[in-house]
C-alpha cells in the first residue's frame, strides 16, 4: 500500500482513516474519481477498505459505505470506533444541496457496514456553516467513559473576523443519541480544521488536524486538554496531506496521501487525491513526534549496484560508496552514475567531512543527466536547520548539523526522503529522467559514507 492508487487514469486515494481491532490494521480511504470533481463537484466518494496485519501482505475488500442514496453527494472522511464488539463508522455525507451532516453505519465483523436510522445522526446547529460539518472523529474519555466526537466546523460568527475555524464537539453516553457541547477547539486559522485524530500514547495524549491539507498537531496531558503546541506542529512537508493514525503494537502508523499535479510540471496546481504513503511516528523523550518509512512498507528490494563516480570538480576522493566531497571554498561536485528510476538510496552523511566546522550548504542533484544540469535539488543548510526537495520544505532539522543516515526513496514520479530517522519529505517530481546523483557541497568538506542503490526487483 506504500504509494498506492486505485486502479484506473483518473481514479484516486484521497483521506485515510486507518484503525485497529483484534490485530488488524484497516485501511478506509475515500476512493476518488476526478479530484473531487465527481457528481458536479460534490466529490462523490464513497469508502474503500483494505487490512493487514503486518504491513505486507494487504486484502482489499468490498467498498465499507458507498453512495446508496440519491441525495447522497459524497461520503465524506469520519472514523471508525469499536465498542461491545460493534464497529461504529461515523462518517458525513454531503448532501446535493452542499450542507453536510453526520451519518452512522455499524458493522459485526469490520468489513460490512449498515447505514443506520436516522439519518442524518447529527447535523450542524445555527453556531456553525451548515457546509462545513463533516469528518467526524469518536474517542471515550477513559476518566468518565463519555463518548466525544470532534466534528470539521466553521463558526458562524466568529469573536476574530474570518479566523473561523474550529472543531464541533458533541457528547454521547450510548454513541448513538448525541448532544452538542462548547466548541473543542479554536483554531485562530482561517478555514476549517479539517480529519481530526485523537490518541493516547505513554501519557501524552495527541490531537491531530489538518489545514489547507496539512496535518498539525496538539499536546495535552488528559484526553480534553488543555493543549499544547510544539515548536515544530507539523510531520511532513507540505505535499504530504491529511495524515491519520491508528496504533499497531506499541507502534503507531500514520496514513496520508500525495496529490497529482495538473500539467505535470514543476508549477503545476496541487490536486485532490493521489497516491497513499504510510509513516511510523516516534516520540521523542519531550512528547514531541517526529516520523520514519515503515520498515515493512518500503517497496524497494534487491542487491546494491556497483555503480561508477567521477569528479567533476576537484577536491573529490574515494568511491562510490564513500565519496569527500569539498574544499574550504567554493563548489566541489562528484557524481554517481547509473541511478535507477525507481530505486533506494542510502547512505550515512557527515557534515562536518574533515574539517573542523560544518558546511554551510551541502546536498544532492536527483534525476540529472549529469554535471549541474537540470534535476531535482536535495538541499540541506545546517546554519538555519532547514532541508529543500525541489521547493518542498522542512524546518528545525537540527539533526543534519551532526553525522546522520538519509533514506531516499524512488518510485516513479514520486521522491519520499527520511533524514535521520525522525523526518520526513515527500515530493512528487515527474519531469526529469536523468540517471545521474550529483552530490555536492560549499565552502566546506562533506563526506558521504555507506553510499548504496537498490533497483527495485
Amino acid at each position: 500500500m506504500q504509494y498506492f492508487k486505485p486502479a484506473g487514469p483518473s481514479t484516486f486515494a484521497g483521506d485515510a482513516m486507518p484503525f485497529t481491532h483484534n490485530g488488524v490494521f484497516h485501511l478506509i480511504y475515500l476512493l476518488d474519481h476526478g479530484h473531487h470533481q465527481d457528481l458536479g463537484g460534490l466529490g462523490g466518494h464513497q469508502w474503500a477498505h483494505a487490512t493487514t496485519t503486518d504491513l505486507v501482505h494487504w486484502e482489499h475488500h468490498p467498498l465499507a459505505i458507498a453512495i446508496t442514496e440519491p441525495w447522497e453527494g459524497s461520503i465524506c472522511t469520519g472514523s471508525v470506533f469499536v465498542y461491545d464488539s460493534t464497529y461504529y463508522a461515523f462518517y458525513a455525507t454531503r448532501m446535493r444541496d452542499w450542507t453536510q451532516h453526520v451519518g452512522l453505519a455499524t458493522s459485526t465483523d469490520g468489513i460490512h457496514f449498515e447505514k443506520q436510522a436516522p439519518n442524518p445522526l447529527a447535523s450542524p446547529s445555527g453556531r456553525y456553516d451548515p457546509e462545513h460539518f463533516r469528518d467526524p472523529f469518536v474517542f471515550q474519555d477513559p476518566a468518565t467513559g463519555t463518548f466525544h466526537m470532534l466534528v470539521t466546523s466553521i463558526l458562524a460568527e466568529p469573536e476574530l473576523a474570518g479566523h473561523d475555524g474550529c472543531l464541533a464537539h458533541l457528547t454521547s453516553t450510548d454513541l448513538r443519541t448525541w448532544e452538542e457541547a462548547e466548541p473543542f477547539l479554536i483554531t485562530g486559522y482561517r478555514g476549517a480544521p479539517e480529519c481530526a485524530d485523537l490518541f493516547i500514547w505513554n501519557d501524552w495524549t495527541y490531537l491531530i488536524f489538518s489545514h489547507d491539507l496539512v496535518a498539525h498537531y496538539r499536546m495535552a496531558r488528559t484526553s480534553l486538554g488543555p493543549w499544547l503546541r510544539p515548536s515544530m506542529d507539523t510531520f511532513d512537508g507540505p505535499l504530504a496531506a491529511v495524515m491519520k493514525t491508528a496504533p499497531l503494537g506499541d507502534r503507531r502508523i500514520g496514513v496520508a496521501w500525495i496529490g497529482t499535479r495538473e500539467g505535470d510540471t514543476d508549477t503545476g496546481t496541487r490536486q485532490w487525491g493521489g497516491n497513499l504513503f504510510l509513516r511510523e511516528l516516534i516520540q521523542h523523550a519531550d512528547g514531541t513526534l517526529g516520523t520514519r518509512f515503515v520498515p515493512e512498507a518500503i517497496p524497494i528490494h534487491g542487491q546494491p549496484l556497483d555503480l561508477p563516480v567521477s569528479a567533476t570538480t576537484a577536491h573529490v576522493a574515494g568511491s562510490a560508496s564513500a565519496i569527500g566531497v569539498g574544499s574550504s571554498q567554493g563548489m566541489t561536485v562528484a557524481a554517481v552514475t547509473g541511478i535507477p528510476r525507481t530505486c533506494r538510496i542510502t547512505m550515512r552523511i557527515d557534515p562536518r567531512g574533515s574539517g573542523p566546522r560544518t558546511a554551510s550548504e551541502f546536498g544532492m542533484r536527483l534525476r540529472t543527466a549529469g554535471q549541474l544540469a537540470e534535476g531535482y535539488d536535495l538541499r540541506f543548510r545546517p546554519h538555519d536547520a532547514t532541508v529543500t526537495l525541489q521547493g518542498a520544505g522542512l524546518t528545525q532539522v537540527h539533526e543534519i548539523k551532526h553525522p546522520f543516515n538519509l533514506d531516499i526513496v524512488a518510485y516513479g514520479d514520486i521522491i519520499d526522503v527520511c533524514i535521520a530517522g525522525q523526518r520526513c519529505l515527500i515530493n512528487r517530481l515527474p519531469e526529469q529522467r536523468g540517471d545521474h546523483l550529483v552530490l555536492y557541497s560549499r565552502d566546506s568538506p562533506v563526506s558521504f559514507e555507506n553510499i548504496e542503490v537498490v533497483p527495485q526487483l
